[in-house]
């Protein structure tokens, strides 16, 4: 059995049902219909404004619009795979409730330009809806920072301990990942935001259309210059998976920091029931799965971006099929970003404790303190790099005799250079080490609280 085509009387038979469902996208953009039915209003008032159709007939359009978005809602309107497309469904059932002025809203517009127009409109909202959630993920590591001032983590370089830091400092620095993930999408926002309703298949249309109109009403910033860029760009859906590509970086980033945080190896943190699950077969496990599965669905994200590159580097101008690719990975890379921004942000609100006595020891049983060992020396007039030298040796017999530096007596030390006095035990004291660093942007408390202030208003702006 074959199936009656949508378009055009120029072909004499319809499509095979199997290339039907091979061509169809409905099951899918479906999720456009709102902003489809939203910028078919838009056009429709724009055709009873410039005259093309009378007022009275747009009227009637933007109505048939409206009992279609309300049918949608209460789950009466739900098209199947006869209908190819959201487009094509939602102007199959107007002309069902307006009659053959249904048949009128298509004038001079085309899918090109319509689905163009749909799926910025969509673009837009997600992207505010994102920005939302980065906010509630930035206000979450502020709320445990202003906790943590002073307590002290280790820090790490090639995952070897390497400096003592405030904990706080250390989440700082993905409130600051997730500000310029915020401050991104803002300028992804501004590249979605341009219109290319009245564009047409490809060259514009013969009809007085008011373009800047259409964009008014649907608070689009300006209209695409060129009618074939218009129809055939997706630099914005690029731009928009290059970002969520970043976020789920920087999701990743944590989370990998919360899996070691969690081992048995770190002990940093507990994790709490809520946010954990156990095993099906080891009693004792609690399995970090909210970071792991952040992780995961970060490759996912990648491979979105990834299949959008592929899909336009070779294309024509100007509309081609292949662009009909472009929904399910932005739809799901959307939806995937918003979803691991929802758990990690609970995870960090709830999930989660740290441990501040076990951190507190971490610190003080390694030798992360030798940098301000030599820092102690420079101070009082040996060139850095020859105080630097000392030290590895310090260290390195030290780690030989089965001592940390604190183990050290002052005879020890004065036999290593005089300038050494009883004020190196307080200098190299963790807290005095992380306190120290009070440089612009550094670790020191000090450095730390204005930091968070700064934040504070950053995300009240």
């Amino acid at each position: 059995m074959t199936q009656q085509q949508t378009w055009s009387q120029r072909f004499e038979s319809a499509l095979h049902p199997a290339i039907a469902l091979f061509n169809a996208s409905i099951n899918f953009d479906i999720e456009l219909i709102e902003y489809d039915l939203t910028g078919s209003q838009a056009h429709a008032k724009m055709l009873a404004h410039t005259g093309i159709i009378s007022a009275e007939e747009g009227e009637q359009l933007v109505s048939g619009l409206e009992q279609i978005r309300q049918e949608y809602r209460q789950g009466q309107f739900q098209p199947g795979v006869d209908a190819e497309d959201v487009h094509f469904a939602v102007e199959r059932r107007l002309t069902e409730i307006v009659g053959d002025v249904g048949k009128k809203l298509h004038t001079a517009r085309s899918r090109n330009d319509q689905v163009g127009t749909d799926t910025r409109l969509y673009l837009r909202e997600q992207i505010q809806q994102i920005r939302n959630y980065l906010r509630e993920f930035q206000r979450v590591i502020l709320d445990i920072a202003e906790q943590n001032v002073e307590t002290l983590i280790p820090g790490y370089t090639h995952l070897q301990r390497a400096q003592p830091l405030s904990l706080a400092h250390h989440l700082l620095a993905y409130f600051e990942m997730a500000q310029r993930d915020w401050e991104r999408l803002g300028d992804v926002s501004r590249r979605v935001n341009i219109s290319p309703l009245g564009c047409g298949a490809l060259a514009g249309t013969t009809f007085p259309i008011d373009r800047h109109y259409t964009a008014e009403l649907l608070n689009f910033d300006s209209v695409y210059a060129n009618s074939l860029d218009g129809v055939s760009d997706r630099d914005f859906a690029i731009e928009f998976l290059c970002a969520a590509s970043l976020i789920m970086v920087h999701l990743s980033r944590l989370s990998e920091e919360i899996i070691l945080w969690a081992s048995e190896e770190f002990r940093f943190i507990t994790l709490k029931d809520s946010c954990a699950t156990g095993s099906s077969i080891m009693p004792q496990k609690k399995n970090p799965d909210v970071p792991e599965l952040v992780r995961g669905k970060t490759g996912r994200v990648f491979g979105h971006l990834q299949g959008m590159l592929v899909i336009m580097k070779g294309l024509p101008l100007a509309y081609n099929k292949d662009l009909q690719e472009d929904k399910e990975g932005l739809f799901d890379g959307v939806n995937t970003v918003k979803a691991c921004l929802e758990a990690m942000t609970i995870l960090l609100r709830e999930g989660l404790e740290f441990r501040s006595q076990r951190l507190g020891e971490a610190v003080a049983e390694d030798f992360s303190n030798a940098t301000d060992v030599a820092d102690y020396l420079a101070a009082r007039g040996v060139p850095f790099r020859e105080a630097y030298n000392l030290v590895g040796k310090v260290v390195k017999t030290s780690i030989a005799a089965g001592k940390l530096l604190k183990d050290l007596t002052l005879e020890e030390w004065q036999q290593i250079h005089p300038a050494f006095a009883a004020d190196i035990y307080d200098a190299i004291a963790p807290r005095t080490v992380v306190a120290a660093r009070n440089s612009y942007g550094g670790t020191g408390f000090a450095q730390v609280n204005k930091a968070i202030h700064t934040a504070r208003n950053q995300i009240r702006e």
